[in-house]
């Protein structure tokens, strides 16, 4: 078969899922596998690696029934969007495969599943029981493919060689964590910067509020310094008049030759100085 009659073939092959092939169960089942996508889709876009993901993509090997993934890996190929994994067509098989089951029967996962990803070659292969709220793994053993081996738990947590994260279970959540850092979901993500808004708006309310306190407390300060300044030139006003009213009062000889121009004081002008009582 040329080039352009294999490329026309695989063109030909469905991507369409059959409603068996998708195993639709419901909410839990779908936030699980999304959630999962959406983390690992922004961790390695962060770190600018060329990793392949896809959701409930046709997958097609040489020779084997095509299935669907509920979440698949690739590495080191161009992340470009596709209809379906062609191995033929593509050059490589997958890397990491997760599935996860939420009821019904689950021998598909934890057995078929098992054997048929190990005969394909595919380096890793995890399971989360949202319903049991348990996380198991099998990679291939060292010899090569054909034969997973289980991969042990450490602290609650599985190991991925292939993703080079650590996967456990939080609540009710599946969990990635790159060393003791987690990767967060969008929804997680989303929900921290809105707190982190709600603080900073807080924090500038209340620096605000004590901006305003403290202006109105300077502008009562400084209203009290001039009501007090007043005060003082009030007081000063009151003492120069009781000292000129004792001065004018004086009949003393001494005090008219002190001021001998006090006897010839205009009435007019004197209406304007301050007036003594008896």
């Amino acid at each position: 078969m040329s080039p352009p009659e294999r490329a026309r073939a695989v063109e030909q092959l469905p991507a369409r899922l059959t409603l068996e092939e998708l195993r639709p169960e419901g909410d839990p089942y779908r936030e699980a596998k999304m959630g999962a996508f959406e983390v690992l889709r922004s961790f390695f876009g962060k770190l600018g690696r060329r990793v392949y993901l896809a959701v409930d993509l046709a997958v097609y090997y040489p020779g084997e029934p095509r299935f669907a993934p509920d979440l698949l890996a690739v590495l080191d190929v161009d992340p470009r969007p596709r209809m379906k994994w062609v191995v033929s067509a593509e050059g490589k098989g997958l890397d990491f495969v997760l599935e996860v089951h939420v009821s019904g029967e689950a021998r598909k996962d934890l057995v078929r599943n098992v054997e048929r990803y190990a005969r394909l070659g595919i380096k890793e292969y995890l399971i989360y029981d949202r319903g049991r709220q348990h996380l198991g793994g099998w990679r291939l053993r060292p010899a090569g493919a054909g034969a997973y081996e289980p991969v042990a738990a450490e602290g609650g947590r599985l190991s991925s060689g292939v993703l080079g994260l650590d996967l456990t279970i939080e609540g009710e959540r599946l969990r990635f964590y790159e060393g003791t850092a987690a990767l967060l979901e969008e929804r997680e993500l989303r929900e921290r910067l809105e707190r982190l808004v709600e603080q900073v708006q807080r924090r500038a309310d209340e620096e605000a509020r004590r901006a305003e306190e403290e202006a109105r407390g300077r502008r009562e300060a400084e209203e009290r310094v001039a009501e007090l300044e007043r005060e003082v030139e009030r007081l000063k006003s009151g003492t120069y008049s009781r000292m000129y009213c004792r001065t004018v009062s004086s009949s003393s000889p001494t005090v008219l030759r002190q001021y001998p121009r006090a006897q010839k004081w205009n009435p007019v002008k004197l209406r304007s100085r301050p007036r003594c009582s008896r």
